[in-house]
């Protein structure tokens, strides 16, 4: 396709009653993103370069969330609500100038796919002045029938107005329509009320502009990707959806999942190849996991790194900020937060490491923690190459360990240690012979 330019608009008026939410209907997430979020990004994607957001009034964090997805997103306010030709025309003062395709989408159909949006562009490219996605579906009862003639679409007809033949038809309205900019306002001014609702439908632009000769047709696509969202079981549907197809694409790019169903992925997951992920390991935003590294069961994940060759697990945590290097390993029950764990260092059980860099090939023994808070500041710990820090240690930062340098299990380290020094804090202990049995036996005597 040659460049052409693109415009969205997006209806994310609504409130979504049905919800039973304080929360916009759109911000709610899948995937770890709002699902005016998915339906932003899958415009940028497709090489969307404007979008106008129809949103209702003091909707402002909705335009913010749209806008962390696209950087070029405008709110136009709908106050009434007079059908969904009346939503697009709210971008009105956007349209008087329209791109070369302009496409109508809907904040609450957040599978949609960038590609499908950009096949819809390929049929405005290609000479047609209206194209509507549409899908195939065993049950269209309740939807409306593309009809089509000879290629074209001609109508649109509501399931309850569809004659005994159109009835039959089983391909069906997905509400997605793209335009050719050029007449669109003149087009959208066209529509009227004649309808029970006495609603401006943007359904009937296909017959006005099949009346005027305009070249109008519908694609299809698959009836998962149209699934829109009304309530909080529909929000748990689509999720799953959305969690099948990151499965699927995970596994085909040469990733093994053992147990497929129970792992969860965020709408932004990086997946290198020949990872092996165990049940029950769940990706929030921001992860990045890179070749040949090993996850055990019940792990999560958000705004991390994760190198080539790691082994995690099981039951380990990585916060935003944590940075995995080649070959390192995070153990069973150990916390990452904010801290650097270089290339083959190990922190291999019960511990917490936070705001910190663990040197490379640096041993973290059991049960240690950085002491990186004092309830008022954040502090960091610097762990040099090859340290060995014995069990049951507490680094009460700001703390530097040299490189080389070991830790006494047990230690309190509050002091620099420096490299190849040995640094431990512990008393000598007390032994008296003989005592626990003679206090076993007095009170046994004080009990009868």
């Amino acid at each position: 396709m040659t460049h052409r330019s693109c415009q969205a608009i997006i209806l994310a008026a609504g409130h979504g009653t049905r919800m039973k939410s304080k929360t916009p209907k759109v911000l709610h997430k899948v995937a770890g993103l709002s699902m005016v979020g998915h339906v932003a990004r899958a415009a940028k994607d497709a090489g969307v370069e404007e979008v106008a957001l129809i949103v209702g009034p003091d909707m402002e964090p909705v335009l913010k969330d749209a806008q962390r997805m696209h950087p070029n997103v405008v709110a136009c306010e709908q106050t009434e609500r007079l059908g969904t030709a009346h939503a697009v025309l709210a971008a009105r003062d956007h349209l008087i100038d329209a791109k070369d395709d302009v496409i109508v989408l809907f904040g609450d159909t957040p599978l949609l796919r960038s590609e499908t949006i950009a096949a819809m562009r390929e049929k405005l490219a290609a000479g047609y002045d209206v194209v509507v996605l549409g899908f195939r579906t065993d049950t269209p009862e309740p939807y409306g029938r593309l009809l089509e003639k000879d290629g074209n679409l001609v109508a649109i007809r509501e399931a309850k107005d569809c004659t005994e033949e159109e009835f039959k038809v089983s391909f069906c309205n997905g509400g997605i329509m793209g335009f050719a900019g050029a007449g669109l306002l003149d087009l959208l001014d066209s529509i009227e009320t004649n309808n029970a609702q006495g609603e401006y439908y943007l359904t009937d632009a296909v017959e006005i502009a099949n009346a005027r000769g305009l070249k109008v047709t519908a694609i299809e696509a698959d009836e998962s990707e149209l699934q829109g969202v009304n309530s909080r079981a529909h929000l748990a549907r689509v999720e799953a959806t959305f969690q099948q197809r990151a499965r699927e694409e995970a596994m085909a790019g040469g990733v093994t999942l053992v147990a497929p169903e129970t792992v969860f992925f965020s709408y932004d997951t990086k997946l290198g190849q020949d990872i092996t992920i165990e049940p029950n390991v769940i990706f929030a935003p921001g992860v990045t996991v890179g070749d040949d590294v090993t996850i055990l069961a019940n792990c999560y994940f958000e705004g991390a790194v994760i190198g080539e060759g790691c082994a995690i697990g099981p039951y380990a945590r990585l916060r935003p900020g944590a940075v995995l290097e080649k070959k390192a390993k995070v153990g069973n029950f150990v916390e990452i937060k904010k801290a650097i764990v270089e290339e083959g260092a190990k922190v291999n059980h019960l511990s917490y490491i936070g705001d910190a860099r663990v040197g490379a090939k640096a041993n973290i023994g059991a049960g240690t923690i950085t002491c990186n808070y004092d309830g008022f500041n954040k502090f960091k710990t610097d762990i040099g190459k090859g340290a060995f820090i014995g069990s049951n240690t507490a680094l009460v930062a700001p703390a530097t360990i040299g490189d080389g340098a070991i830790i006494g299990a047990g230690s309190v380290i509050t002091d620099p240690v420096n490299p190849d020094d040995l640094a431990f804090t512990r008393s000598r202990p007390i032994v008296k012979a003989g005592w626990a049995a003679a206090f076993r036996e007095k009170k046994k005597k004080e009990n009868k």
